[in-house]
């Protein structure tokens, strides 16, 4: 199988990853590189990619609604007022990842963030995006990077702001997920989607 863009079931080439699965279709076609704004959205792109770590997206993509149940729609200013008792209530919840350390990363950072002045996260998050004219389009998997200098950077000014549980990998999957870069392939049909 070649890592290219694949014809999906209409006929449209895509990322193959985004063929695997309905959910990863579906994911792929109508919110995988578009862009997010606003500080509880990226929020929860941050938590839910920080859950994902050593884990299959897929996982968290099933689980996304009941993390988002769990983590009171991921509004920071609510995440930031859970107790003691919120946390052990997340660690006995099927509905999600039951991970000690990122339930508390997820928690602490929520704290961080209630101190940040609105659109704090929205603009420190996009002045790291990448100019597009300096990135080519990848033409298979294989020319997607895993971690930029971009990312790399972002990590390191999050982590600097106290911001856990955010490493360059990480960081990248946030901006690809949330459109600061577009590494759909070079023939996939939802490459420079904006919408």
């Amino acid at each position: 199988m070649t890592d290219g863009a694949q014809p999906g079931p209409d006929g449209a080439l895509r990322c193959p990853w985004g063929l695997s699965t309905d959910d990863y279709l579906a994911y792929h076609d109508t919110e995988w590189g578009r862009p997010v704004h606003g500080d509880d959205a990226l929020f929860e792109r941050l938590c839910l990619e920080a859950f994902q770590s050593g884990l299959s997206w897929l996982t968290i993509l099933r689980r996304r609604e009941g993390f988002r149940t769990a983590f009171a729609g991921f509004r920071i200013a609510e995440v930031a007022r859970f107790t003691d008792a919120d946390k052990e209530r997340l660690l006995a919840d099927a509905g999600i990842i039951r991970n000690r350390a990122k339930i508390d990363a997820t928690l602490a950072n929520a704290r961080v963030l209630a101190g940040w002045a609105p659109g704090e996260l929205d603009e420190l998050i996009w002045s790291y995006a990448p100019d597009p004219d300096t990135r080519p389009a990848p033409k298979t998997l294989g020319d997607v990077a895993a971690v930029t200098p971009e990312s790399t950077a972002l990590a390191k000014a999050l982590k600097k702001r106290s911001v856990r549980f955010v490493g360059p990998t990480t960081a990248h999957a946030l901006m690809q997920a949330c459109g600061l870069v577009d590494d759909h392939l070079a023939d996939c049909v939802a490459r420079g989607a904006t919408g």
